[in-house]
């Protein structure tokens, strides 16, 4: 019987894996534990496998638990990535096949079938996987975009290697868009407040490695005239600011704001506002945290590494509120 610790969503959580089962244990809050690997550049993934000796991952910081699969309803008219929806602990999931949701085909449902439960954009879903392997703790620098010649590159922010395995970052965003896609447009309420008309002509900066996030997010911020620039993580992100100081650019002047993903490879958005803070040139930026990841805990990463504000996956007209907010802060002065 091996023992598994470790964190789930802020939480620590105690995992048994049992010889063909899987048990859980006690849960202790210990948000102060979980905010140590924040500004370290270091994260947390959940390995598994759906078919054959491909492994995969997820950030642990997503995942709520892992159990065995309870009794599944279906549903009619359900997307076909759609086993069905459980109910756990009083709450109905909905459990997504992920095997087939990234081009692979379905998994078998049995009576030792295992869901990962996750908290992505503040909703929960259950993903159907083929069997659990372990956590690793690793640094962002060890975490690399997908080569362009992956075949299933189409679904994956990442790749990693562990003990010489090549482990395979799912983009889950994307497959959650592809089965309930995201509203982008801001409301008319919202568009017709004054102060915002001044965010015309503006420039921000966003730094996501995942390209739903960037496409939500150009989308909604172009219905205010705001002119985006782009970088896939925190790394390149951080060149381009330092090229434009380096250029004679005032950044503060040039960019409205910076909006940051939490997860990225290389150099998670934490870090990066670190990095901002302690350079004379950017530190003065207003960088907004820009993740799926919500609730009290990312809450308290923002506050520790020094954002500006924070904002769940995706909120057109809460993203109407940031803005509205980093134009009072001119107004004020």
């Amino acid at each position: 019987m091996g023992h598994l610790c470790f964190f789930l969503a802020g939480r620590y959580q105690y995992i048994m894996f049992l010889k063909g089962g899987l048990s859980m244990a006690s849960i202790l809050d210990s948000v102060d534990q979980r905010t140590q690997l924040v500004g370290e550049n270091r994260l947390e993934i959940l390995m598994f496998r759906l078919h054959g000796r491909q492994l995969f991952a997820i950030n642990v910081f997503k995942v709520q638990e892992v159990v065995r699969l309870p009794a599944l309803t279906l549903m009619p008219q359900r997307h076909p990535h759609m086993c069905g929806v459980i109910t756990l602990r009083g709450k109905t999931i909905p459990v997504i096949d992920l095997a087939q949701a990234i081009g692979m085909r379905p998994l078998m449902q049995n009576e030792n079938s295992t869901v990962i439960v996750t908290e992505y954009n503040r909703s929960i879903q259950a993903f159907l996987i083929g069997s659990v392997e372990r956590i690793v703790n690793l640094n962002w620098e060890s975490i690399q975009p997908p080569p362009l010649t992956a075949g299933r590159q189409h679904y994956l922010t990442a790749i990693t290697r562990v003990e010489d395995a090549i482990v395979e970052i799912i983009d889950v965003e994307k497959v959650l868009a592809e089965i309930v896609p995201m509203n982008t447009k801001i409301s008319a309420e919202k568009l017709s407040n004054p102060l915002l008309a001044k965010a015309s002509g503006r420039e921000v900066l966003i730094i996501d490695d995942s390209t739903v996030a960037l496409h939500q997010l150009t989308d909604a911020l172009g219905q205010l005239g705001i002119t985006v620039h782009k970088a896939t993580d925190g790394l390149k992100g951080l060149q381009q600011l330092q090229r434009w100081a380096d250029q004679g650019e005032v950044l503060t002047d040039k960019l409205l704001m910076v909006f940051t993903d939490a997860e990225m490879p290389e150099m998670d958005g934490y870090r990066l506002t670190t990095e901002i803070r302690n350079d004379p040139r950017l530190r003065d930026l207003y960088v907004v945290m820009h993740t799926s990841l919500s609730g009290s805990f990312n809450a308290a990463m923002v506050e520790k590494v020094g954002c500006d504000n924070f904002l769940s996956k995706f909120q057109p007209d809460r993203l109407a509120d940031v803005i509205h907010e980093r134009l009072l802060v001119d107004e004020a002065q």
